[in-house]
C-alpha cells in the first residue's frame, strides 16, 4: 500500500507539473482531467495486451479509496481549509451556514432520492426508494476541498462566500451521518446490531455530531494554548498542529463521533488565533506556507486516485444514462435546497435570486461522495449507485468548477 500511494503522490507532481506547462487549467480540475486521460489510456492496452491490462486494473484496486480518504486525506484537507476561515464572517453569517448544512442537506437527499427512485423505475433498474435516498445523501454534501480551491478565484461576494465555504465544510460532518443512518435503514438494522428507529438515528446524530464539534472545541483549545506559549518557534507550533490533527482525528475514530467536524472546528478557532495582531509573523508565515503546500499537494493526490478510480468501472449503457440523468436531478434539488432553506431565514440573512444560482452552481461534489458510494455492498446497488456518483462528481468538479467564475461575473453585470 505505501508502494501504491508514493507511485500517486510522483504520478499527481507529474500531472501537476504538465497541467502548470501546457493545460494552464486550475490545478485540481486540470490534475483530474489528466487523471482521467491516463485511466483512458490504461484502458485502452486492454486492446493491445490484455494481461497488461488486469496488471493496471490489480493496482487500481490495490487502492484502498474510501480507507486513503476518509483515514488519512480528510482530517489534514479539512483542517486546512478550516484555517483560513475568518471566524467573525461566520458567526454573523452563523444562521444560514447551519441551516444550510442540516435543513439543506436532508431537503436535498428528499428531492435528489425520490427523483432517482422514479427515473431508476422507468428505466427497469430495480433500485428501492431507501436506496436511491441512500444516493441522495452521499451526493447532496458539497465538498470543501473542491469548493475551497475554485471560490478564491471567483471573486464572489464575502458575505456569499463565507456562506458557500462554511456550509462546505460542517454540512460534511451531518452529510456522513444522513448517509449511515439511510444505510442503516436500508440494511434494517443499526451499527450497534438494533433495530433502527427514529430515536437511534436522533441519537446517532446528537453522539457523531454534537461530539464532533465538542472535541473540536477542545483541541482547538489545545492549539490556542500552544499557540499563545509558544510564539517565536514555528516549527514547534506546525509541528503540534499537526499533533492535533493526526492524534485528533484518530481519537474522534476511536470515541465514535465525527472527525471531520472536529478538525472544522479546530482549523477555525486555531486560525482565528493565528490572524491576531499579537501573533508573529514568522509563525502567521510558516503556518499558513506549510499548510497551504500540504492543501494543495494532498489534493493533487485525491484527484489523481478520483481520475485512476474510473478504470475499475465496469462499463454499462444503462448505468451511464442513468448517471446522465443524475446530473439535472442532483442540480434541480440543490436548488431548491437552497430556495426553500432561505425562505426561513430572517431578512437581513435572505440570499437574491442571483446569489441563489451562485449558491447552487457552487455546490461542488468530490472525493467525500465518491469514498461513501464505495462503501455500499453489491445488495444495495452498487454498481449503479457508484456510477451515478462518477457521472455527478465529474460533472461538478469538470463544468461546475470550469464555469463558476464565468457565472460569477455575468450575474454580477
Amino acid at each position: 500500500m505505501f508502494e501504491v500511494f508514493t507511485l500517486i503522490v510522483a504520478v499527481s507532481a507529474l500531472l501537476s507539473y504538465v497541467n502548470y506547462k501546457y493545460l494552464k487549467l486550475p490545478q485540481t480540475i486540470g490534475v483530474l482531467i489528466l487523471s482521467i486521460g491516463v485511466s483512458v489510456i490504461l484502458g485502452s492496452i486492454k486492446v493491445i495486451n490484455l494481461d497488461w491490462f488486469h496488471v493496471a486494473c490489480s493496482v487500481v484496486t490495490t487502492i484502498d479509496f474510501r480507507s486513503i480518504l476518509f483515514d488519512f486525506l480528510l482530517s489534514f484537507l479539512l483542517f486546512a481549509g478550516a484555517i483560513h476561515v475568518n471566524l467573525n464572517n461566520l458567526l454573523e453569517e452563523k444562521l444560514p451556514v447551519v441551516l444550510f448544512a442540516t435543513v439543506g442537506v436532508v431537503i436535498s437527499t428528499f428531492i435528489a432520492g425520490s427523483l432517482i427512485y422514479f427515473m431508476a423505475d422507468t428505466m427497469g433498474l430495480g433500485i428501492t426508494y431507501l436506496q436511491s435516498l441512500v444516493f441522495g445523501a452521499l451526493i447532496s454534501p458539497t465538498d470543501p476541498v473542491a469548493v475551497l480551491s475554485l471560490l478564491q478565484k471567483a471573486n464572489v461576494d464575502k458575505k456569499l462566500e463565507i456562506k458557500i465555504i462554511g456550509e462546505s465544510l460542517f454540512n460534511d460532518g451531518i452529510g456522513i451521518v444522513v448517509f449511515l443512518s439511510l444505510l442503516a435503514l436500508a440494511g434494517g438494522m443499526s451499527e450497534h446490531g438494533g433495530e433502527v428507529t427514529a430515536g437511534s438515528i436522533a441519537e446517532s446524530l446528537l453522539v457523531e455530531a454534537g461530539g464532533g464539534l465538542f472535541l473540536g472545541f477542545l483541541l482547538g483549545i489545545i492549539g490556542i494554548y500552544f499557540l499563545k506559549a509558544i510564539k517565536d518557534e514555528p516549527v514547534i507550533e506546525v509541528h503540534i498542529t499537526l499533533g492535533i490533527v493526526m492524534a485528533g482525528y484518530a481519537l474522534a475514530a476511536l470515541i465514535g463521533v465525527s472527525g471531520a467536524l472536529a478538525m472544522v472546528v479546530a482549523g477555525i478557532m486555531i486560525g482565528n488565533r493565528l490572524a491576531r495582531p499579537d501573533m508573529p509573523e514568522s509563525l502567521k508565515s510558516n503556518m499558513n506556507t506549510f499548510w497551504h503546500i500540504l492543501d494543495e499537494v494532498l489534493n493533487a493526490v485525491l484527484f489523481v486516485l478520483i481520475g485512476l478510480e474510473i478504470l475499475v468501472l465496469g462499463f454499462d449503457v444503462n448505468y451511464l444514462m442513468l448517471g446522465i440523468a443524475a446530473i439535472p436531478i442532483v442540480l434541480l434539488a440543490r436548488y431548491f435546497s437552497v430556495f426553500l432553506t432561505n425562505l426561513t431565514l430572517p431578512g437581513a440573512h435572505k440570499s437574491s435570486g442571483k446569489e441563489l444560482m451562485i449558491l447552487s452552481w457552487a455546490g461542488l461534489r468530490g472525493g467525500i461522495s465518491i469514498a461513501l458510494a464505495l462503501t455500499l455492498t453489491e445488495g444495495l446497488n452498487r454498481e449503479p449507485i457508484l456510477y451515478m456518483t462518477y457521472v455527478v462528481v465529474l460533472f461538478s468538479i469538470i463544468i461546475q468548477g470550469l464555469s463558476i467564475e464565468k457565472l460569477v461575473k455575468s450575474l454580477n453585470k
